[in-house]
C-alpha cells in the first residue's frame, strides 16, 4: 500500500471513530478543517507548485 493510501485508510478510521465518540458535525469539521488549514499554512510558493503538480498528475 502506498504511503497516500496508508494516509487516506488513518483518515478514514479517524474520521470514523470520531463519529462515534462524538457527534457527526464535529467528525466532519475535524475531517474537513485539518486539510484546510494545513493548506493555508503553506506560502504562496508552495501552493503554487502543489496545484502544478496536481494538475499535471490529472492527466495520467
Amino acid at each position: 500500500m502506498s504511503n497516500r493510501g496508508k494516509v487516506a485508510a488513518g483518515g478514514v478510521a479517524v474520521g470514523l471513530l470520531l463519529w462515534w465518540l462524538t457527534s457527526f458535525w464535529i467528525a466532519v469539521l475535524v475531517i474537513v478543517g485539518v486539510p484546510v488549514a494545513a493548506y493555508l499554512a503553506l506560502d504562496p510558493g508552495q501552493r503554487r507548485r502543489l496545484k502544478r503538480v496536481s494538475r499535471k498528475e490529472l492527466g495520467r
